[in-house]
């Protein structure tokens, strides 16, 4: 995480770990909680250690080693002139549902000592969507949640209804003893004689046993094709996190057949999970490179593509999910998002994907397989989406789940430049362009993979309908810009959003407005000099620190660079990948989510914005397609 947190964050195989410096837990909510997490639940919410009575002092705080693991060092109270009797060194990981603890105590002293440890361990099971700080409550009435000591350590469990998860805490030694504190949390407590200058070595393990039983981890799909061969400039460099990253994101997930596949995860803490949109344009970015990603992402996604109506989950034949969650409040309908479908951009995306793997890989037998997925897509696009009835993919904001459905999905985002809110059914910029080019690319299935050709020219025909009500409806003559939206009266949404940059990535635009539209995308309102920002800077609603009106985020400037390239943009291309690469050298070379969208003159490093997920998948491809940008035009 960015910004004052300064949380140590471990993630491997579906489960990840908060740490505060000193590698403990102390249950905070909000912005950034800490915990050990597991399919959206908490299995971990405190690991306090204290050595000889107090909280040990960070000497290095915790930060990880090169193996993957992480390490800190602590030590005691102490003074110049009576220095402490011993330093902890503590090693911890995670693996699949479980994390490892190892403290070496190790004697500074040239008398025999005795360390007393104690370690208070508890969890609140609570769902991650308890943790957020948006004020909501959900009531648990019938909760319970009990402590079983045991000899090496203690078993917290967790009963609702039919709902149920535990948490094992074992250690090697056992300890001395095991007390009951407040609540259910419980203290392991161990007194080691230890010899001078000699050291002991506590092992503890945790294992999270979530509702529905194990889930197998996922064995990241490392190719070693040329392709991979890393530079050593700050674009390079940032290619090499950025796959680091996916390895650690990449989690198991069922295919349409049920088989097992590999997906990327949107990211930590909040979305380690299948998301469609996120998931997709990852693949995408990715597909040169790992195309196991996006056949593994399209098989899942079919797998769970919409079979009926369900007004709570937003639920429609033939949509595609946005995002599928295991937690309990998902579990008992408390929250929409088991499998939540309010997106109106996945669908089509699922459509630019499929095609897109077809022609990379020249292997048609993923797209010959999700024939029936695809024309399903397409109908909902026709039908539920709203191509037929409003002319235009549509959404209707959802006061339940997410007000806006496109990227930009923070529910001030998508606003005139008054400030005022569009209403709906709202028709975002982007999400046409995604279908225009989901259309052009089904067609081609259709006439080259399934034989269709009738059905190929009824989708080329519907493709070039909408790209000319597109050039009337949304371009705003006044500014030479395209709009934001449309609103559900069919008036523009006229904020200036770098949205347009993805029409040029769609083809939707003609080849004339396309390039006025990347050149304006790289003056100084909109680029920062890092990157392109969500929301042009002089417009009253701009907020460089806002989620989607003034930020600046690596994936949307990654498609629009693949958009600049398309439009053979040279110029505009390298000074966007210059700045991008730049800002990741400032991060260690790792691009977060999202970064403040105050201009380069400002500050010698990229402002961060405050609740940034890192790593974060399509922010961790973005490097790549940049890349896969500017091999497009050196060739």
């Amino acid at each position: 995480m960015t910004g004052a947190t300064a949380r140590a964050q471990l993630v491997r195989d579906a489960t990840f770990a908060h740490l505060d410096p000193d590698g403990g837990i102390t249950g905070t909510r909000g912005t950034s909680p800490d915990g050990l997490f597991v399919r959206d639940a908490r299995h971990l919410s405190r690991w306090q250690l204290t050595v000889d009575g107090s909280a040990p002092v960070v000497l290095s705080p915790v930060a990880p080693a090169a193996d993957g693991a992480f390490e800190c060092v602590l030590t005691p109270e102490g003074t110049r002139d009576a220095p402490p009797a011993s330093t902890i060194f503590r090693r911890q990981t995670v693996t699949a549902g479980a994390f490892t603890d190892v403290l070496r105590i190790v004697s500074n002293s040239q008398d025999p000592i005795v360390a007393e440890v104690v370690l208070t361990v508890d969890t609140d099971f609570a769902d991650l969507f308890e943790l957020r700080a948006d004020d909501r409550h959900y009531p648990k009435a019938d909760a319970v949640r009990r402590a079983h000591p045991s000899v090496a350590g203690v078993e917290f469990a967790y009963e609702r209804a039919d709902w149920h998860s535990r948490t094992t805490v074992t250690a090697q030694p056992a300890p001395d003893d095991v007390r009951a504190s407040d609540g259910t949390a419980h203290e392991l407590v161990w007194r080691l004689p230890i010899a001078p200058h000699t050291e002991a070595e506590i092992r503890l393990h945790v294992a999270a046993h979530p509702h529905g039983g194990p889930q197998l981890a996922a064995q990241p799909v490392r190719d070693t094709t040329p392709q991979l061969q890393h530079r050593s400039d700050n674009l390079g460099l940032a290619c090499a996190q950025g796959l680091a990253d996916l390895d650690l994101l990449t989690i198991p997930a069922t295919g349409v057949d049920g088989e097992p596949v590999s997906v990327p995860a949107a990211g930590v803490p909040w979305f380690l999970t299948l998301f469609g949109r996120d998931s997709l344009l990852t693949s995408y970015f990715m597909l040169p490179y790992r195309p196991s990603l996006a056949a593994g992402t399209l098989s899942a996604l079919a797998a769970t593509q919409g079979a009926a109506y369900d007004a709570f989950s937003g639920e429609q034949p033939g949509r595609i999910v946005h995002e599928t969650r295991h937690g309990e409040l998902a579990h008992f309908r408390q929250v929409p998002y088991g499998r939540y479908y309010g997106a109106v951009d996945a669908t089509p995306l699922f459509l630019v994907l499929l095609h897109a793997h077809s022609e990379t890989t020249k292997d048609t037998a993923v797209a010959a397989r999700l024939e029936g997925h695809a024309r399903s897509a397409v109908d909902w696009m026709r039908g539920d989406g709203g191509l037929t009835e409003h002319g235009y993919l549509v959404y209707t904001p959802d006061p339940g789940g997410l007000v806006n459905q496109n990227w930009k999905d923070s529910a001030g985002a998508i606003c005139h430049k008054d400030c005022t809110q569009a209403s709906g059914p709202i028709a975002v910029s982007e999400a046409q362009g995604y279908a225009y080019d989901a259309l052009r690319r089904t067609a081609r299935l259709a006439e080259e993979v399934w034989q269709d050709p009738s059905y190929a020219r009824e989708l080329d025909h519907l493709a070039d309908d909408l790209r000319t009500r597109f050039a009337r409806d949304f371009w705003m003559a006044e500014d030479d810009f395209p709009a934001l939206a449309l609103d559900g009266e069919g008036h523009q949404v006229d904020a200036l959003a770098s949205d347009a940059g993805h029409l040029l990535w769609s083809g939707i635009l003609d080849e004339d407005r396309a390039r006025r539209v990347g050149r304006r995308l790289l003056k100084p309102d909109f680029f920062s000099g890092w990157a392109i920002r969500t929301l042009a800077a002089g417009q009253r609603p701009y907020h460089p620190l806002s989620y989607h009106r003034g930020s600046a985020w690596p994936h949307d400037n990654a498609v629009i660079a693949l958009g600049l390239a398309r439009h053979n943009l040279a110029d505009e291309l390298r000074r966007l990948t210059a700045g991008l690469a730049d800002a990741a050298a400032h991060h260690g070379h790792r691009l977060p989510e999202v970064l403040g969208g105050y201009p380069r003159t400002a500050s010698s490093k990229p402002v961060p914005y405050p609740h940034s997920c890192s790593p974060q998948a399509w922010a961790a491809a973005a490097p790549w397609a940049l890349r896969t940008a500017l091999e497009s035009m050196s060739g």
